[in-house]
């Protein structure tokens, strides 16, 4: 059986049992009068397109497709992933494409279950009262220093989530903790530990759990004289679960009020719309007579009122009745007009305004779609109004205030910042893993590793671990893929609730940087398109909070972009226009700083359990990926002075079995999942070093001019070779060279420093500056110095 086959097989065994949340929409009258062959169209999976050519490629990104953010390029095959509808699948199978199946709803209904399993038995571990027995705390002395050894169990288990935490006094009458971390043998959790280097003896210790639990022991010797480890102290693994974006902001706040003297919250000051919309259904055959179809919108949020409305259509059963609407409370009674055989005459039109005369104040009326109401409109029973949204009570459905979380010893500007923001798109449930990861590492590990408080102690970092928290609560709750956030600024005609899965703005296309809205490709005007830019640059809340830290923290001066799936590394151009025209490239200095600290990151990422970042997965996001208009990488880059890099998390996983890699998706199980978290708060803590690096990088570059003549030509090639990464700035007429020359340019794509032919004797001036700021010999571009470099080219 073909490819195209089983998926056509498998897409319609979908649309018959209506697996995912997409079904789940409102009372069961509304469902009854609503579900049809269009609705089932809503239905999407996670499917593999095989793109035959460059032109096609292009064409799709260029489309209304949502596409991933993943491609592969393979022995001269091109492989992209996408999310699409039935109908966008017939669409593509009709035009010759070969397509393949990734993610079916029903997995990921399976991670799903598992993880509400998982947060029950949080929570039931959260009402139980937590024990703690100290095993063992001792301390001992041999060739390599004094030690402190503690062994501690809890009646919660291994829940990385309930954190055991040691502290004591020194002989200064200094406060001290460490964490201790599981011990986790086959499955099974036996105990947490710790094992530090310590220059005094305590005589007590105190072991407290996140649970709130608390147990004291004396400090005895322990009699042995082994050789322990390094004495180095690294606790990692504070994830056991994917996390909704209130439990996110609930656990950065914990950490801030844990941590105080080395972290706070950080209230971004642009609310969001909210998890909310407002109270919809839809009256009669949207497939059999759509020009009969009303659809109902409430004014009050669902959960304000909206929900409560109802509306009947009543046959008055009597010859040349007029059209009447009767409002009591939240009910609207529509009795329809009749003819002389006392059959419905009232047209969709006639009803929709009539509703609007009388039942204004509760809600709106419009005609299905692009319909004029000119269908005749039947009877129907109650139908109830509703928001269809899913998620418990406790997620709120006012709008959200985001966070970041601050962390350093100094948060006064004076340190170099970084920024690091996730789940911009809200299906990618891994990447605020990453984020709280790295916050747990760095307050976690302060008191106790050299290493962290180094970081700690000379950066200044802020964290977002969801920049898009309503989308993020829709895409656990209601609709697992969905991309964007909440807002749906589509016209009448596309606010039906059948389009419901498909509003809201792209908040990775929303920004003022190569916009689709200034001819970038990668973008959509198309409000229920996957990549859909807004009505405007930077309109939408989480946009302009970005945009905030940026301005109010200049000291940022590197950022990532935590997205998933299929294990990339990319900075910016992040866009190109029709003709593939980028946005300006890196000066050559720029670049090879890019690749540079690729090297460092990638480094990091790999030590957690292999995962090696391809080199064909690295680099500048056109050469790599495809044009992404608008995206939040560039507008930093351009626009603040921030290197920024994007991570896409979850590389593919070599399949034996098939022969061929394996996409993870976006939901893959938790157990894949984790150690995705794990591998990249790994590349985070890389990042964090490179900062490290450059906010104490005093030293000035030094450049050469090289010169291979052109006998044939009569010309010279000349070039510059750095120190390290750094700009050149050069003139060629004579004039003293300042920040306003020419710079030394990239080849090409992919490819080193451009080099420049000389056609006569000439004298080239120039300095190179490094990306610290720090300029060769100290000149001063700005100043009356001449102490940049020159050389006379002779050309005979």
């Amino acid at each position: 059986m073909g490819v195209k086959r089983m998926l056509s097989l498998a897409l319609a065994v979908l649309s018959i049992i209506a697996l995912g949340f997409s079904s789940v929409w409102s009372s069961p009258q509304t469902v009854a009068s609503t579900m049809s062959e269009l609705e089932a169209e809503q239905d999407k999976s996670l499917i593999r397109i095989t793109v035959p050519n460059e032109k096609a490629l292009d064409e799709l990104v260029a489309s209304d497709l949502d596409l991933t953010e993943y491609l592969n390029r393979e022995n001269g095959k091109i492989e992209m992933d996408a999310i699409a509808t039935n109908r966008e699948v017939e669409d593509l199978l009709q035009q010759g494409y070969d397509i393949e199946m990734i993610t079916s709803d029903e997995e990921v209904n399976q991670i799903l279950t598992e993880r509400q399993h998982t947060v029950d038995q949080l929570e039931q571990i959260s009402e139980e009262a937590d024990q703690l027995n100290i095993l063992r705390a001792n301390h001992f002395t041999n060739q390599s220093g004094t030690f402190l050894y503690i062994e501690t169990k809890t009646t919660a288990g291994d829940y990385r989530s309930n954190v055991l935490t040691a502290e004591w006094t020194d002989e200064n009458g200094q406060q001290q903790s460490a964490t201790l971390s599981p011990k986790v043998d086959h499955g099974e959790y036996l105990y947490h530990y710790v094992l530090l280097n310590i220059e005094d003896i305590p005589e007590h210790v105190t072991i407290t759990s996140s649970l709130g639990a608390s147990a004291e022991s004396a400090v005895t010797e322990w009699i042995g004289d082994g050789t322990p480890d390094d004495g180095k102290h690294y606790v990692t693994d504070f994830i056991d679960h994917y996390m909704d974006p209130t439990e996110i902001t609930e656990r950065i706040e914990q950490l801030a009020e844990e941590f105080p003297e080395i972290a706070e919250i950080v209230t971004l000051p642009y609310e969001t719309n909210g998890y909310r919309r407002n109270a919809q259904a839809i009256i009669g055959d949207v497939n059999n007579n759509p020009g009969a179809a009303i659809v109902l919108t409430s004014h009050a949020w669902g959960h304000e009122g909206g929900n409560q409305i109802s509306v009947e259509l009543q046959n008055p059963e009597q010859a040349n009745a007029d059209l009447q609407v009767n409002v009591s409370s939240d009910t609207i009674e529509v009795n329809l007009a009749t003819n002389s055989t006392s059959n419905p005459i009232s047209t969709a039109a006639e009803v929709i305004e009539a509703i609007n005369d009388e039942a204004g104040h509760l809600v709106t009326a419009t005609p299905f779609r692009n319909n004029q109401g000119e269908g005749i409109v039947q009877a129907q029973t109650e139908i109830t109004l509703t928001d269809g949204l899913n998620a418990p009570e406790e997620i709120s459905r006012d709008p959200f205030e985001v966070k970041a979380i601050r962390i350093g010893k100094d948060r006064d500007g004076s340190k170099t910042g970084v920024l690091a923001y996730s789940q911009e798109h809200a299906r990618e449930w891994v990447t605020p893993l990453v984020a709280i990861e790295t916050a747990e590492r760095l307050l976690r590990n302060y008191s106790t590793d050299a290493d962290t408080k180094k970081l700690v102690n000379n950066l200044d970092i802020f964290i977002v671990p969801t920049v898009n928290p309503d989308g993020g609560h829709y895409s656990f709750y209601d609709y697992n893929y969905q991309r964007k956030n909440m807002t749906n600024h589509c016209p009448a005609e596309s606010a039906d609730p059948l389009n419901r899965n498909s509003w809201g703005v792209d908040l990775n296309r929303n920004h003022s940087v190569g916009s689709v809205h200034d001819g970038y490709i990668g973008g959509s005007t198309n409000c229920l398109s996957g990549s859909y830019a807004g009505p405007e640059e930077t309109s939408e809340p989480e946009a302009k909070n970005l945009i905030w830290l940026a301005e109010e923290n200049p000291n940022i001066k590197f950022g990532m972009n935590i997205h998933s799936y299929g294990g990339y590394f990319m900075w910016p151009p992040g866009a190109y226009d029709e003709n593939r025209t980028t946005l300006p490239r890196p000066t050559a200095g720029e670049e090879a700083y890019f690749w540079q600290a690729s090297e460092t990151i990638l480094d990091a990422i790999k030590e957690h359990r292999g995962t090696v970042i391809l080199p064909g997965r690295t680099g500048p996001i056109p050469d790599v990926l495809y044009s992404a208009a608008g995206n939040s990488a560039d507008v930093l880059w351009y626009e603040h002075d921030i290197f920024a890099w994007d991570f896409e998390v979850g590389a593919d996983l070599w399949n034996p079995e098939t022969g061929r890699w394996q996409a993870v998706g976006f939901q893959p199980p938790f157990e894949e999942g984790h150690e995705e978290a794990m591998e990249f708060a790994n590349g985070m803590i890389g990042m964090l070093d490179i900062a490290h690096q450059y906010g104490k990088d005093h030293q000035l570059p030094k450049s050469s001019l090289q010169t291979v003549p052109d006998e044939t030509s009569g010309t010279v090639e000349i070039s510059f070779e750095t120190s390290e990464p750094a700009t050149v700035f050069y003139t060629l007429d004579g004039s003293k060279p300042t920040f306003e020359s020419d710079r030394i340019s990239l080849k090409g794509t992919r490819e080193g420093a451009e080099s420049i032919t000389i056609t006569e004797t000439t004298t080239v001036k120039w300095f190179s500056m490094d990306v610290a700021g720090n300029i060769e010999k100290n000149y001063n571009p700005e100043g009356n110095g001449k102490n940049y470099n020159q050389k006379e080219v002779r050309v005979k």
